[in-house]
């Protein structure tokens, strides 16, 4: 880290900074490790063009999250722009292995996440990035128009200029939304994570989950859940928690790979072609 940003950070928060460690903080930004002679800060520094507004969507996400009162997010201190990009500065949060009682937990406290709803529309009240991708979240009435429109067509579009899916590759739009709406039912906004993988959950020392590294919005509770599985790193526990409180109404299976399809898309888009074939495999099986 910069020393004048050591310094510029310390003064914000009115502590001296003892000693700075890099930490594991995601692929897209430094994470630092700060500690002074009584208390520990955990500090992202994004040097991107879009540095600091994806630290500022970061905050909107997680106090969208913290106001529902559901579960834990480490609180914000600083979200503050460079003179390229931008640094974020919250709490520290040790983490630990979580234990199945712990994944229970998790599990009961994110379905009453997904129970809360303060609007009638999927969407967000502004933009924000999956990845360092930006995010639209415009609302719609409709959550397949919502799914098609904001989160398929987008990332096929992006695929397609970039040369990483052709359009023989590529459904139609109508054709997008005549598959979704025979399987989505009829949802209600839920208030999502929005990029739920094991990576962005921690189980603090005393066993409280937290949420942390939110893409935010308004839409159905089983895309969270979708992503969770999509890579791994949840115990049994938390998907029997989970399950206690929503009722199964059918076509489960079939909207895990729709909503896994997102989130496949995304890491074509953001990485290598490797998941091209994952992502082909569910537009000709639900598509064609």
């Amino acid at each position: 880290m910069d020393k004048h940003l050591k310094e510029h950070i310390a003064y914000l928060l009115c502590v001296n900074i003892d000693r700075i460690q890099s930490v594991s903080g995601g692929d897209i930004s430094e994470a630092y490790l700060l500690e002074t002679e009584t208390e520990r800060f955990f500090c992202k520094i994004n040097h991107g063009k879009n540095g600091y507004e994806l630290f500022k969507a970061e905050k909107l996400g997680l106090e969208a999250i913290a106001q529902s009162k559901t579960i834990g997010v480490p609180k914000i201190l600083l979200c503050e722009s460079l003179e390229k990009g931008g640094f974020l500065v919250m709490d520290y949060i040790e983490p630990k292995r979580p234990t199945e009682t712990d994944f229970e937990l998790l599990g009961h406290q994110l379905a009453a996440l997904h129970h809360h709803t303060t609007q009638n529309e999927f969407g967000f009240s502004t933009d924000n990035f999956i990845g360092n991708l930006i995010q639209s979240n415009s609302n719609h009435m409709q959550w397949g128009e919502f799914y098609v429109q904001e989160r398929l067509m987008p990332q096929l579009q992006l695929a397609k200029e970039t040369g990483k899916l052709n359009d023989g590759e590529i459904p139609t739009e109508d054709k997008l939304l005549q598959s979704c709406q025979n399987l989505f039912p009829n949802a209600k906004p839920s208030l999502l994570h929005g990029d739920l993988w094991s990576g962005n959950y921690l189980i603090s020392q005393n066993g409280t989950p937290y949420l942390i590294d939110p893409a935010v919005y308004y839409g159905h509770h089983e895309v969270d859940l979708a992503m969770t599985r999509l890579f791994g790193g949840f115990g049994p526990s938390f998907y029997s928690a989970y399950q206690e409180h929503f009722r199964p109404v059918g076509h489960e299976n079939e909207r895990n790979d729709l909503y896994q399809l997102y989130y496949l898309l995304v890491h074509l888009n953001l990485f290598e072609s490797s998941y091209k074939a994952s992502v082909t495999q569910i537009l000709q099986r639900y598509f064609k």
